[in-house]
């Protein structure tokens, strides 16, 4: 799931990707009334019944983003989850195979990376467990 207004990704990794494990998914990280853009699969028709608003785009029939409310802005794709799925195949590519048993634990950490945004220096010195020496936003200055 990606936010649309947030911009803030939730990842779960799932034995099944049926209707039954989506809809399990779709539940935890949305609430009732959140609007979920799809493809046009079988297995997210019931989202409606679970309470969210449900918009899809056909690929079938060449359709990738469409304006339904008609402000010229193609509110109406997944072309967002399109491209974090890409991101996510790039930061497995260099461990040449994961295993099922820790692939939960490999999209966690991209997960947390995606979500992270802004590496400050403060967040930079928590995550690293240091306290730092010397304010390192501020200038230095040698004396001539």
């Amino acid at each position: 799931m990606v936010g649309r207004e947030s911009g803030q990704v939730r990842l779960t990794v799932a034995e099944h990707s049926d209707r039954k494990a989506l809809e399990a998914v779709v539940g935890d990280a949305t609430g009732p009334g959140a609007t979920v853009n799809t493809d046009e699969w079988g297995g997210y028709n019931g989202l409606t019944a679970m309470g969210r608003g449900h918009a899809t785009v056909c690929h079938k029939v060449g359709e990738w983003a469409r304006d339904d409310d008609g402000d010229g802005v193609r509110e109406v794709h997944d072309n967002t989850l399109e491209g974090l799925w890409t991101g996510l195949r790039n930061f497995l590519r260099p461990f040449r195979g994961v295993s099922k048993k820790y692939l939960y634990q490999y999209v966690a950490m991209f997960e947390w990376g995606y979500n992270v945004k802004h590496a400050t220096p403060g967040f930079l010195r928590a995550l690293l467990g240091v306290r730092a020496a010397i304010d390192i936003r501020a200038p230095t200055f040698c004396p001539s």
